[in-house]
């Protein structure tokens, strides 16, 4: 085969463009003793697609699928539960519809209700202000004790 076709198939084939024919030229030439000293590079190249061919596949390959029922029952059973939990869940609060939110129409009522709600809150936070005022003396006995 003439140097100037094979440096013409060989760039084709780099560039993705030949075809299998021209391939199968490329791969006579360098699987020949007559490589050019330049193209030697590509020679592993084209030699390993020939031991490739003749490699064969040896290990043996298990037939028996491994058993997944377990897991598709487990997913089957999850659903199933997720299922009658929404179900009860939506079930259990339409019951409570019809419950006192704290919603008043008299608006007279409701001020009065809200006072005392207000109230309540005051006195504990109240509380808290006076455990607040224990901690700060019991502060400034520990600064005077230990100075």
């Amino acid at each position: 085969m003439e140097l100037k076709l094979v440096e013409i198939l060989l760039e084709k084939y780099l560039e993705g463009t030949s075809s299998i024919a021209e391939e199968k030229q490329l791969k006579a030439y360098f699987s020949s003793n007559e490589v050019a000293t330049h193209l030697v590079q590509y020679k592993p190249l084209f030699g390993y697609f020939n031991n490739q061919k003749e490699e064969q596949f040896t290990k043996t390959l298990p037939l028996k699928t491994k058993k997944q029922s377990s897991v598709k029952w487990i997913g089957v059973a999850a659903a199933i539960v997720i299922l009658f939990g929404t179900i009860s869940y939506f079930y259990n609060n339409n019951d409570n519809s019809d419950a006192d939110l704290g919603t008043y129409s008299n608006p007279e009522k409701a001020f009065v209700e809200t006072q005392k709600a207000l109230e309540m809150l005051s006195e504990e936070v109240n509380h808290g202000v006076e455990s607040v005022a224990i901690l700060k003396e019991y502060d400034k006995t520990k600064k005077t004790i230990f100075k």
